[in-house]
């Protein structure tokens, strides 16, 4: 971790010069110490300004795709050109609410986690690498217990190639979009305001509660989902930037959908490699949700949590971060 990256971790007073949101000149009142502190408007107030933001720039490209008449997901009609459409409006939207705000606080863009200068660096592949390491790792487990069978090939040659790059390329825009939403400008912003771990708690709540609406998901997936959110934030504090985050993400629900063939967070999409199955308790399979609603999941989380925190380590400069 580079002392480049510590204002994402500790964003202090003094490292920020005075933006366009910085209160007003003369005597503090109570009206303005209600909306700003003594640098610049607070967190919760440009945590608004940001969401709102990205919502309306969402809701125009959604208003977009169906005046084109293009493809959305939901009705059955579940394909990777469908969600890749989706997930980069909201990416896009997410990114200009980003550079928005970098704007008026007068803050580097890579400040809020993706520093492009570490852009597909070694930390990106290290979370590829750990991101299919927990996947293997979690369907390995329920194998070995009598819970998973793989099948025999869905897809040969030319479609297998076909699908496998394309879910590649649309899980990587799902991890760019949902990194960057949860635990880009939104982890910063309101880290600076009630410190790391409360703001990270906070946003893989939301996280987790957000995934509830997907069909087939249910309580133990979503709060699996903030677990795995959590852990994804513990990537944040130790490398610096989301850059491993993105990857493991990725990788992650590639290895679910894809090469296991498991429904995702209850979703099940079509073009897997294999013609895989679930048997026995929900508890160990995650049923209808799939591994995420597994018991193994949590198991191999706590274990990788600790592996992380070990390869890992907060180094001086970054022992006095909140």
């Amino acid at each position: 971790m580079s002392t480049n990256n510590l204002p994402l971790l500790n964003p202090g007073p003094e490292s920020a010069p005075r933006s366009p949101l910085a209160p007003p000149q003369g005597a503090r009142t109570a009206v303005i110490n209600i909306f700003w502190n003594e640098r610049e408007l607070r967190a919760c107030w440009r945590l608004a300004i940001f969401t709102l933001f990205i919502f309306a720039l969402a809701m125009g490209g959604a208003g977009l795709i169906l005046l084109l008449h293009l493809p959305v997901p939901g009705g059955g009609r579940i394909t990777p050109g469908a969600i890749l459409l989706q997930e980069c409006i909201l990416l896009t939207a997410t990114a200009a609410g980003t550079l928005f705000m970098s704007l008026l606080e007068q803050r580097p863009f890579g400040s809020y986690g993706l520093p492009l200068a570490h852009a597909f660096g070694a930390k990106f592949w290290h979370g590829i690498l750990w991101g299919i390491g927990l996947i293997s790792a979690t369907m390995l487990s329920i194998y070995e217990f009598g819970g998973f069978s793989f099948g025999d090939l869905a897809l040969h040659g030319i479609e297998a190639w076909g699908y496998g790059v394309g879910w590649g390329v649309v899980f990587l825009s799902v991890g760019f979009f949902e990194e960057f939403l949860f635990r880009g400008y939104a982890q910063f912003t309101l880290a600076s305001g009630m410190g790391f771990w409360p703001a990270a708690f906070a946003l893989s709540a939301l996280f987790g509660y957000i995934h509830l609406r997907n069909a087939g998901e249910d309580k133990v997936g979503a709060f699996s989902v903030f677990v795995v959110g959590m852990f994804l934030c513990l990537t944040l504090r130790r490398t610096g930037n989301l850059w491993l985050a993105v990857g493991l993400h990725a990788a992650f629900d590639w290895g679910e959908t894809f090469l296991y063939s498991v429904p995702d967070s209850g979703l099940v999409a079509p073009g897997h490699l294999l013609n895989s199955s679930f048997r026995g308790s929900a508890w160990l399979t995650g049923g209808t949700v799939g591994p995420e609603g597994s018991v193994v999941l949590f198991i191999v989380l706590a274990i990788a949590a600790v592996i992380f925190s070990r390869v890992y380590r907060l180094r001086p400069e970054g022992l006095g971060c909140t």
